[in-house]
């Protein structure tokens, strides 16, 4: 039974509704993660964390900002993964000339030729898929960018007053090339914090690029399988939400974001020197969530300390604003996420959290 804060105790978590149902559903998830990963394989070359953080973001319902120069595959990437899972995919060039109907529809006169009357009919627009992206987003004006706000909160497009839901599951999945800025239009912090992960995605090492360069110059024909339906993608989802997260990993994941804050409780010293802004409560809440589908993914039922550091990054970077300090001096908001990875004490989590797995094995605590 899941309580009023939305997380399973640890004696719930032997009960056996789980045994019986949703413990078969976890070994599906991970399953589906195994076989997206090889299907991925047969055309995306390297990029594991890129993909593990890409997945972990989907089992979460959280869209995701991808951040790397051109050719590194990101749109590839994307495009792959949703014949995968057999879901509905349009892209969207983001261009300076872009309008925001260009993105959500628009209404349209229409006559019946039978009776002359005419009334309007909304059409809808390309963000109307599963998986929508938005290729170069930092690329088309504030205006533009604004229209997938509601989008990517509501699921839903508003347009005339009148509501239209979007297919689900519905993810956002944008692209930003980090080196060319001239004419482009940096997003917003309110967008920015609607993603749930920055992703950075890096060069190949030699030998994938080797590879990445023998079978994109050859004749080869991929065939790709769906790994999972629609309706498969959202039960999971569900099941991400139902693991168990122990006091103590809550409050290990608070202390990343609140330690972000200028002027709040005991704030290290680096973050008064380089930070201007720090993350607001929903990183606090995407990293519970994140921690909980990472250790689905790893075989285990409950959240570790682990899970939230492995985490840390995708979910703080964007959401740490540097001052012109940091700027001088070259610091960039993933060497604060680092720094306070080794500033946060793990000693009085490290116990609480072996105690909460063999609880959760049925084990006595120690």
């Amino acid at each position: 039974m899941e309580s009023q804060t939305g997380v399973i105790s640890p004696e719930d978590a032997q009960g056996p509704e789980l045994a019986a149902d949703e413990l078969a559903a976890v070994r599906k998830l991970q399953q589906g993660y195994s076989q997206i990963k090889s299907e991925l394989a047969k055309v995306i070359v390297g990029q594991e964390a890129v993909i593990e953080e890409l997945l972990i973001g989907l089992f979460c319902r959280g869209h995701a900002l991808l951040v790397g120069v051109p050719g590194l595959a990101k749109t590839l990437l994307i495009s792959t993964l949703s014949r995968t899972l057999g879901l509905s995919f349009n892209r969207i060039q983001f261009t300076p000339d872009l309008m925001p109907s260009d993105i959500t529809g628009t209404e349209v006169i229409e006559e019946d030729k039978s009776t002359g009357s005419r009334q309007l009919r909304f059409v809808r627009g390309p963000v109307f898929a599963n998986v929508i992206l938005a290729d170069e987003i930092n690329r088309t004006p504030p205006k533009t960018q604004a229209a997938l706000l509601e989008a990517m909160q509501e699921h839903q497009v508003t347009a005339g007053g009148m509501q239209h839901r979007l297919p689900q599951p519905f993810f956002v999945l944008a692209t930003q090339n980090p080196i060319e800025q001239e004419g482009t239009y940096p997003l917003p912090e309110a967008q920015l914090d609607r993603f749930m992960f920055n992703i950075q995605v890096g060069y190949p090492s030699e030998a994938e690029e080797f590879e990445i360069v023998r079978l994109t110059t050859a004749m080869q024909k991929v065939e790709l399988r769906h790994v999972l339906t629609g309706e498969e993608v959202l039960s999971l989802q569900e099941i991400v939400r139902k693991v168990p997260a122990a006091e103590h990993v809550i409050r290990y994941a608070l202390q990343f974001t609140r330690l972000t804050r200028r002027g709040e409780g005991v704030c290290p010293d680096f973050v008064n020197d380089f930070v201007s802004w720090g993350a607001g409560p929903r990183a606090s809440q995407y990293l519970i969530i994140a921690g909980k589908a990472r250790a689905l993914l790893k075989g285990r039922y409950h959240v570790s300390l682990e899970d939230i550091r492995q985490v840390a990054l995708p979910v703080l970077r964007h959401r740490i604003v540097t001052n012109f300090n940091a700027e001088a001096e070259g610091v960039k908001s993933d060497q604060i996420v680092k720094r306070l990875m080794e500033f946060i004490p793990r000693h009085p989590y490290e116990e609480l959290d072996r105690n909460a797995a063999r609880v959760l094995k049925g084990e006595p605590a120690a």
